[in-house]
Parts: structure tokens; sequence; C-alpha cells
């Protein structure tokens, strides 16, 4: 396909960009399939589709991503290449890909245009809407249409996100509405021997659990409990640290202030008259999910967001209290709130006033059935992305 004049524009026009001095890491020998996620919301589904390819298929996995992220074994995780013809042209004849799937819309004409000159195909998943990158938005005539037009296959989350990319240009008979795909959030584990015992111990009273909790928020978790006690005196709170070594000096001024406290690292049991169960394990939150009917998420009360991914406990069924801070993790956040999957707090005593509610047991189930809904939808999409993959790689489309 020529370049168009709005590519030509496009190119000349461009701000020059300086990629990052790094000695690219070794391709990997044989086939390779290349994932772009441009934004935090589109990691989680990447990362899902390259472990299953990796998994699966055992075919190399190339993620393009504008940040660090947990490397799974299999996935060589690199900064995408700037927009212009030289990087672009450096960066295909070192990874040389075979197959390459964009996330959410984002348009990189000159990388685009490069794939497809050498007859790579291309793909959109989780399609939301086309976009330029940010720093490029601008007027550029018959660029969107040119650059849409080089997708073998545009697969948009909905009916209003097809309706762009139509709009946009993109071949109409490319555009398919498959919905959106999963997160990579597999269960945690956790012993079931140790769940099972832990369960029989606490099956007669009610708990919740403050995962990851940093030290700025713990005044306002130990408020929020002593305020739920007022209702039900038998609550148990399961309290991890954020930081480990917080553990023992948590528990003497707790003990101090007349509350009667366990620690697990000193292989006490959260027995009847115990109030606050501290943990300190990070390997055990899959247990502690599992055994707690409501959570809530340290750090999005007073820290940056989150200190852990909002889909481990909605997975393990675990009805989520979080507060205004959602980092990296507000698309997430955003989803779990249209299916009303989570409960906002805007300080300690929102968050006792929402525990108390919650402690009713048809309303924590509420919450979480609606959060495990969100984290489980979408592995049909997955499943449907992947063949197409396979039998694009296989020659069979």
């Amino acid at each position: 396909m020529s370049s168009s004049l709005g590519l030509t524009l496009y190119n000349l026009g461009q701000r020059r960009e300086q990629a990052e001095r790094q000695v690219r890491p070794p391709r990997p020998a044989g086939r390779l399939v290349w994932l772009h996620a441009p934004d935090d919301g589109s990691i989680g589904p990447m990362q899902a589709l390259a472990r299953r390819l990796v998994e699966e298929d055992g075919v190399p996995v190339l993620l393009t991503v504008h940040r660090d992220v947990p490397v799974h074994s299999g996935v060589v995780v690199q900064p995408p290449p700037p927009d212009n013809p030289t990087e672009a042209r450096s960066f295909l004849d070192h990874w040389r890909p075979e197959i390459a799937l964009f996330a959410g819309g984002q348009l990189r004409p000159a990388v685009m245009y490069e794939a497809s000159e050498r007859k790579i195909p291309m793909l959109v998943v989780n399609g939301r809407a086309p976009v330029f990158l940010r720093e490029r938005d601008g007027w550029y005539p018959g660029l969107m249409r040119s650059a849409l037009a080089r997708f073998r296959l545009i697969m948009a989350v909905d009916e209003a996100a097809a309706r762009a990319f139509r709009k946009g240009g993109a071949v109409l008979s490319a555009v398919a509405v498959t919905g959106r795909m999963e997160e990579d959030s597999v269960a945690l584990p956790a012993p079931e021997s140790e769940r099972s015992a832990l369960a029989k111990l606490l099956a007669a009273r009610p708990v919740w659990f403050a995962a990851g909790v940093i030290e700025a928020e713990e005044a306002a978790v130990l408020q929020a409990h002593r305020m739920a006690l007022q209702h039900s005196h038998r609550l148990l709170m399961i309290l991890m640290p954020e930081d480990p070594t917080r553990a023992a000096p948590l528990s003497q001024q707790l003990e101090a202030e007349g509350c009667v406290v366990a620690q697990r690292a000193l292989e006490e049991e959260p027995e009847a008259d115990i109030e606050v169960f501290i943990v300190d394990n990070p390997t055990e939150y899959g247990l502690w999910y599992r055994l707690a009917p409501v959570c809530f998420l340290g750090g999005s009360l007073m820290g940056k967001g989150p200190t852990r991914d909002p889909m481990e406990a909605a997975a393990l069924g675990s009805a989520i209290l979080h507060g205004p801070r959602t980092g990296p993790s507000g698309p997430i956040f955003g989803r779990l709130g249209a299916a009303r999957a989570t409960r906002a707090v805007a300080s300690a005593t929102d968050l006792g006033d929402a525990l108390g509610d919650l402690l009713a047991p048809d309303r924590a189930a509420r919450l979480a059935q609606a959060a495990w809904a969100v984290a489980s939808e979408g592995a049909e999409v997955t499943e449907t992305i992947l063949k197409r993959v396979r039998a694009i790689m296989d020659g069979d489309e």
C-alpha cells in the first residue's frame, strides 16, 4: 500500500523522537508474536494473551508497554518504538514479528506502514476507538483511513466502538464486535488444607481482610474496625501490612491500646477472643481473600493507589472496599464500579460505615458476585482471538 499524503505530512512534520539508549535483547529463535499495550487498561488483557500463547503454543511473545510490568517466562517486555520511519524500521528489522496485535485502537502510522510493507498481519483487539498518539494530535488528510485499512481484523469491545472504527475509515468487513478480553488474573493459590482448617476455626465469625495496608492508613483502618465492632462484637480483622516489618510494631501498639491481637508469624491462631489477626506473608494473599467475604484494598485511601491488583480479590469472591486513589488500577476500578461490584469510601468513617453495611452476608455476596463476573468476563473473547491468531500464523486465513 502506497504512502498517503497524510502519512508523508505526518512523518515530515513530526518532532524527531530520541529512542532510549538501550541495547535490545536478542530476538528469541523461531516464531514471534508482537503484542502492544498502549495504556494501563490494556496491559492485563495482553499479559493474559501473552501467557496463553507461550504456555499453550510455545510461541515467544514481544510485549511492548509504556512502563515496567511483571515478566512471564517466554515474554520479552520492551518499550514501543518511537513512531518515525527510522525507528520503526530498526525495531522491525530486529524483532521480525510474524503477526502484530494492537490493543485499544492507538494508531502508530509510521510503524504500521512499515509493518504492512513487510506483509506482517496486523489486528486490533479490545478495540475502543481509533486515536493517534497524544503528542501527534492534528489533522493529516486521509491518515486515519489509510492506517486503519492496513488491519486485517479489528475486534471491537461493543457496537459503539465498532462504529468509531467504521467512521474512522476501517474496511467494513474487517470490523467485528467481539467483546472485551479477559484480564491476566489467575486466581492466587492457597493450600486447601490450611484454608479448610482456618475456615472451620472462623466459621461462626464475621471476617474482613485489610490487604496491603500502607503505614499512613493503619490508623484509619483500625478506626474503621473499632466502629464496625460496635455493631458486630465478634468481628475479626485480618490485617496484612504492605511492609511485612510493620507486623510486630503494629501488634505491640494494638496490645498497648487494649486490643486482643494474634500474629501469624508467631504461629498464633485467630481464636474466638482475637480482634485483629496480623499476617505478614505476601504469598498468602490468596488464602485470606478466600476466607474473608469483605476486603479493603490498602494504598487506595491515603497512598498512590492500591498495593494489590483489585482483580485478585474479585477473582476469589471477596467483596471489595477501596478509597479514592486508584492509581494505575483506575481502568479496572472503572469497570468494577460500572458493574456495581465495589464500594468506594473517602475516609475512615466511610470505611467503618461501609464495612458495617457489608457485614450483612447477602449484601457482601451481591458485591462479590458482581466483581467475580467482571473478573471472569472475556474468557471466550480471548479464546476467539487465540483461534484467529493461530489460523493466521498457520496460513489458514
